[in-house]
């Protein structure tokens, strides 16, 4: 999305607020945020996310994605496997190459859901900040989006979408 974004072929997207991609694109005010956290097989010893960190533990995730960098720095002893998308990663994961998933609450509760004896850890590591990003440079699409994100917010629009949308673990971001 950010090379679309910065090429011109796209002229907007509701992306996760990170510092790499803050290279190329500006965010709107924040309009949704859901909890970073894991998936593990139901049997799993990891009951909170400081459980996975250990020696020999493989934890799946997406390579450049706001889930890599909310846990860069936090594993000590696990070792983050990488994959380019987060169904390579739920793929990953299924296939035993992994022993922990890491994600965004609301794709983990939809693989939970594809992949039964599996559950999401009720704690974080980190929170996905969502919002409307243009291309870096760009004054009027950036007023724009952040006129429009900031009404969405006022006007309950946000809180509506997620309710219609059934967004579990989707909720308004703080300011």
């Amino acid at each position: 999305m950010v090379e679309a974004l910065a090429s011109g072929a796209a002229d907007m997207a509701l992306l996760g607020i990170d510092p790499v991609r803050g290279i190329e694109v500006d965010f709107s005010p924040p309009l949704l945020a859901a909890d970073f956290t894991y998936l593990v097989p139901e049997g799993s010893a990891v009951r909170a996310i400081a459980d996975a960190d250990r020696p020999g533990a493989r934890i799946a995730l997406v390579r450049h994605h706001a889930m890599d960098t909310a846990l860069r720095g936090k594993l000590n002893a696990a070792i983050a496997v990488y994959a380019d998308t987060p169904d390579a990663a739920f793929a990953l994961f299924r296939a035993g190459g992994a022993d922990v998933l890491a994600g965004i609450r609301p794709g983990l509760m939809m693989y939970a859901g594809l992949l039964p004896g599996t559950r999401v850890l009720p704690d974080r590591y980190g929170r996905n900040i969502i919002a409307l990003a243009v291309k870096k440079g760009e004054a009027g699409w950036y007023s724009y989006v952040s006129d429009f994100a900031e009404a969405a917010r006022a006007d309950g629009a946000v809180e509506r979408a997620i309710a219609s949308a059934r967004l579990g673990g989707v909720e308004l971001a703080d300011r």
